[in-house]
């Protein structure tokens, strides 16, 4: 018997153009729909080339374009509500009590106007002798790709990709070390570089790369290991429970490049972007069978060129982001479940 899908429908008026001040939006490294459903969009505005920036020399050349901030805030209809300088990053969440996390080489917490509160340790400047820290460094390495906050166990999850990619846990008021882990859960001390990917071996037992996570209503973590098409998921302590494999012929970037969750109380569906394949992948959450898709390759309205970051508000509507050349957020609106 079939699963039956959601199905989702290209909203062409969100968000509202042209964007204030002569912006033009560069790669998305970072998406999160918060509490109140606004939509926080993380992006680099250092990426705005020549062909891009006649408004932002001098004198100007042309009434186009200037670099963004690289906070940019919209609400539901599609309007820029907030906005803020900061360092480039990638990863961001927006936690409940209003504050902002951003990742790169460490994770900064910000009010939700941009100041900057406090800062999860990372490593020296001064590298080891050996050139390379171990596995086990209970500080961020960098090559950051996402962060979460559990909100009843005031917990922030992050994925740094030292070693091709490790769980670390802070706790979120005094952003101390807490816990982390590796490829199904192994300890740190236990991670080893990985070769490459190839679909024609067994699953590694360490990560690939560029690994980023989600947490789920019902206390579990979904880790996504891109260029190893899969994700794994795992008890809050790191205990291994089960794995799904996607478009595992997929090389390079991978498939599996980030996770959200449907907006139904059981979360019943995962939605996966695709930044390779550039499309959503619909998977059933509770066998990771895929049942559908979102979304197809191109530059139109729709669909998707460097399909990086996803999120989902509590109606069910998709947000997306892109990097290379989409540079753009998109929304696909939840019409039948």
């Amino acid at each position: 018997m079939a699963i039956a899908q959601p199905v989702y429908e290209f909203d062409a008026s969100w968000p509202k153009v042209p964007l204030p001040g002569k912006w033009w939006m560069q790669g998305v490294t970072g998406l999160y729909v918060d509490h109140d459903d606004n939509i926080w969009v993380l992006n680099r505005p250092n990426n705005l080339d020549n062909t891009e920036n006649y408004a932002a020399v001098d004198p100007p050349l042309a009434e186009c374009c200037v670099a963004p901030p690289a906070i940019i805030v919209f609400d539901r209809e599609g309007n820029v509500i907030n906005s803020w300088e900061t360092e480039q990053g990638h990863g961001l969440t927006v936690d409940r009590d209003g504050y902002v996390w951003i990742g790169q080489s460490t994770v900064r917490k910000y009010t939700s106007d941009g100041d900057l509160v406090a800062e999860i340790g990372r490593i020296p400047e001064e590298r080891p002798p050996e050139g390379k820290y171990p596995p086990e460094t209970e500080v961020i390495v960098g090559g950051l790709e996402e962060i979460r906050v559990d909100e009843q166990a005031d917990e922030v999850y992050v994925v740094d990709n030292h070693f091709n990619g490790r769980v670390l846990v802070f706790d979120r008021d005094t952003l101390e070390f807490k816990r982390g882990w590796g490829a199904y859960g192994k300890p740190l001390s236990e991670i080893r570089e990985t070769p490459a990917y190839d679909p024609e071996s067994p699953a590694g037992p360490d990560f690939f790369g560029h690994v980023t996570l989600d947490l789920s209503n019902d206390g579990l973590v979904y880790v996504a290991d891109r260029r190893g098409n899969r994700i794994q998921v795992l008890s809050k302590q790191g205990e291994f429970i089960k794995e799904f494999f996607l478009a595992t012929y997929t090389l390079q970037r991978g498939s599996t490049g980030g996770i959200a969750f449907s907006s139904d109380p059981a979360q019943r569906y995962l939605l996966i972007p695709d930044i390779q394949n550039n499309t959503i992948h619909i998977l059933n959450r509770e066998d990771g069978v895929e049942i559908g898709r979102v979304g197809s390759p191109g530059n139109n309205g729709g669909q998707f060129h460097g399909l990086h970051m996803l999120d989902v508000d509590s109606d069910g509507n998709l947000y997306t982001g892109e990097v290379q050349a989409g540079e753009r957020v998109q929304r696909f609106l939840l019409v039948d479940e």
